[in-house]
């Protein structure tokens, strides 16, 4: 076996060092610590085995802690994990854990903890969106595992002793340190579920090994952490306390910023240049991780029109793109004709034909393919436009609406409120749907492996060609050649409309300082916090 190196405290025999927040030269702390931060919709989870949300996640982050978290830019540091080893063929990893992790009712952290963990987010019983991540992972046996074929005790985890965990992978892959990053494999406290059930994640009850702890939440109102004294950093975590408000409006949000009762908060759609000529230092627009698109419904239950692929190119072809970004947003995003963002590590762009195309191409082509597919004047296409509750995504909509017209696309337009719109793209209970997909880490794969016939895939998308192709890329030396290539079916395919790729636009308080800035992945970590005098 290997040991691979991250960074200096993972070799060999050299203990890590605590991870100590750096006040800055000339920085003086403020008597209250506290960070107070947007929520554009309530938090459906605090249990890192259901959680699908990018907020969520946020939330679950400062509550647990997995064998592996990021720096300030995103790279792999120890979280409850000191170090690991590689065995020669790079199919088992030997994780070293810290025997100073605790829970935070005190009791130790194990790698039974994860061995538990990881199980129950593949047993079937669970009901986990996520349970394909642990597929996407090659974790031994967990494909059968998640069909309900093997016993969740097959799955390739197990504990050799209590500081040490053994994970076995089907296949070599080069970016699982990065994978064991996401919340997903957080471990959760089994005595804490046996005896609370489903009421287990609620204040008082949770148990966590993260930096805080759960105090509140009122749902689709706010929900409060404090500094967790059994975190194994404690003593060096200098935040203490963390609160999410809800705001479903953004422009009430940014009114509630300038107001000091928010610390960080996107900027609507629009303002970003007149709030960055007044506020050049708070006003931020960084790469993030996120592409923007609307999904087509192309399961049993979908409308027969979205089965053509002329009709579906026809649409994205008629989007405006450059009209979003530039006219609605300006706010550094890109316009988007593919599905992975420019920024991902290792990503190469790929060359795709309609994006070098003008405008009035695309639209001289939509018509004429709308028109093969038997639609017209006549027989005028009608589908309906799905999209959870937000100012952005509405400005976006009625844009699309306007778009889609130009075709003789009649398209209706359908507001609903976060949890109906997840719930109906999960049930395939739409015609088309705004989505959006954040890097669960920092690698392409994240984005196309979304698009499996076996992936997450609301749309329900099925082609054995780009099936094939990212299952090449497990091994292969150089994934971006398969990677181009799945990128490419689906420009051909079109199981959706890529529209941009997102930026972080948003308000800081120049009182808090360590916020992540250079990391595309924009995960932020209380413990790494501090508010200054001002």
């Amino acid at each position: 076996m290997k040991r691979l190196i991250l960074t200096t405290a993972l070799t060999m025999g050299i203990a890590f060092p605590a991870l100590a927040v750096e006040i800055a030269p000339g920085d003086k702390l403020a008597a209250n610590q506290s960070y107070t931060f947007w929520l554009l919709d309530a938090i459906k989870t605090a249990d890192p085995h259901k959680n699908s949300d990018v907020e969520g996640s946020d939330i679950i982050r400062q509550l647990f802690e997995g064998l592996l978290t990021s720096d300030a830019k995103g790279a792999p540091v120890p979280g409850v994990a000191t170090s690991f080893d590689i065995s020669d063929d790079k199919l088992t990893y030997i994780f070293h854990l810290r025997p100073e992790a605790k829970w935070s009712n005190g009791d130790p952290v194990t790698a039974g903890d994860f061995v538990y963990s990881w199980r129950r987010l593949a047993n079937p019983e669970t009901a986990s969106e996520y349970a394909w991540f642990m597929e996407l992972m090659n974790v031994e046996n967990a494909s059968a595992v998640v069909k309900g074929e093997k016993k969740p005790e097959d799955l390739g985890v197990q504990a050799i002793d209590d500081h040490t965990l053994e994970v076995k992978l089907t296949t070599p892959t080069p970016y699982f340190p990065k994978m064991v990053m996401h919340g997903s494999t957080y471990p959760v406290n089994q005595k804490v579920i046996e005896a609370e059930g489903d009421d287990w994640t609620q204040p008082g009850k949770l148990v966590g090994n993260g930096a805080y702890v759960l105090t509140s939440h009122d749902l689709g109102v706010q929900i409060s952490m404090d500094k967790n004294p059994n975190y194994w950093d404690a003593d060096n975590v200098v935040m203490e306390h963390l609160k999410g408000l809800t705001v479903n409006d953004n422009n009430v949000a940014l009114t509630r910023y300038k107001a000091g009762e928010l610390d960080r908060v996107q900027i609507p759609a629009g303002q970003y240049p007149a709030q960055k000529k007044e506020f050049p230092e708070q006003a931020i627009s960084i790469p993030y991780s996120c592409s923007y698109a609307y999904l087509f419904n192309l399961s049993e239950k979908g409308p027969e029109a979205l089965k053509d692929v002329r009709v579906r190119k026809a649409l994205s072809y008629a989007m405006q793109r450059d009209v979003i970004v530039d006219k609605i947003l300006q706010g550094g995003q890109k316009p988007s004709y593919n599905w992975s963002h420019w920024a991902i590590e290792g990503f190469q762009m790929p060359e795709i034909d309609y994006a070098s195309w003008s405008q009035a191409e695309r639209l001289e082509k939509a018509k004429a393919l709308l028109a093969e597919a038997g639609y017209g004047p006549d027989k005028p296409l009608k589908l309906t436009l799905q999209y959870n509750t937000d100012d952005n995504h509405k400005k976006i909509a009625v844009a699309a609406q306007q778009f889609f017209k130009q075709l003789g696309v009649q398209v209706e337009l359908n507001n609903v409120e976060w949890k109906v719109h997840t719930d109906r793209l999960q049930s395939q209970d739409f015609d088309m749907a705004r989505y959006a997909w954040c890097a669960d880490y920092n690698e392409a794969s994240t984005f196309l492996d979304y698009f499996r016939s076996t992936g997450m895939n609301y749309g329900k998308f099925n082609n054995a060609e780009f099936d094939k192709l990212l299952d090449e890329s497990k091994a292969s030396e150089d994934p971006n050649v398969q990677y181009t290539a799945a990128e490419k079916i689906l420009a051909e395919e079109m199981p959706l409309i890529p529209i941009y790729q997102y930026a972080k636009v948003d308000m800081i308080s120049d009182a808090i300082k360590g916020l992540p800035t250079e990391n595309v992945m924009n995960d932020w970590l209380g413990k790494d916090l501090y508010r200054i005098e001002k």
